[in-house]
């Protein structure tokens, strides 16, 4: 699959995974509330079955997220995260714009995420809280 770069002064969003620097993910998932626990070797490995999306300043990696996608029905959004030195100029939003713009993306029939605070963020690309939640199933392992 061919990368795609977009920039916008000194930020680039990019979906090749040859630029992502794992040491700043991991380190801006630490402090999340979904990924604070997970170990590095998981985060890695999740990564390389994803379609990824890496927000840069200057070269330093600054933003990350994640798509895992059959490529045809369903995709889900995961690990959206900016670096909050970085927060405040619509990175997020732009990252958002990008992933949905995506071919692959826009080709599913359906892309789920969960959020727990960020709900403006998403209805701004048509997210809306599931009315099925009863429905949606999950089983934890250790």
């Amino acid at each position: 699959m061919t990368a795609h770069e977009f920039r916008r002064g000194d930020y680039l969003i990019s979906s090749d995974n040859d630029l992502l620097q794992f040491p700043k993910i991991h380190q801006m998932l630490k402090v999340s509330y979904w990924a604070n626990d997970r170990p590095n070797e998981l985060t890695e490995r999740s990564t390389r079955h994803s379609l990824v999306f890496g927000v840069y300043y200057l070269g330093e990696q600054v933003g990350f997220a994640r798509v895992v996608t059959d490529e045809a029905v369903v995709g889900w959004i995961l690990d959206v995260v900016i670096d909050p030195d970085h927060r405040g100029k619509g990175l997020g939003t732009w990252l958002m714009g990008v992933i949905m713009d995506d071919a692959v993306v826009k080709g599913l029939k359906k892309v789920i995420l969960n959020t727990k605070d960020a709900h403006g963020l998403y209805e701004k690309f048509g997210f809306k809280v599931s009315a099925n939640t009863g429905m949606m199933m999950e089983k934890k392992n250790d």
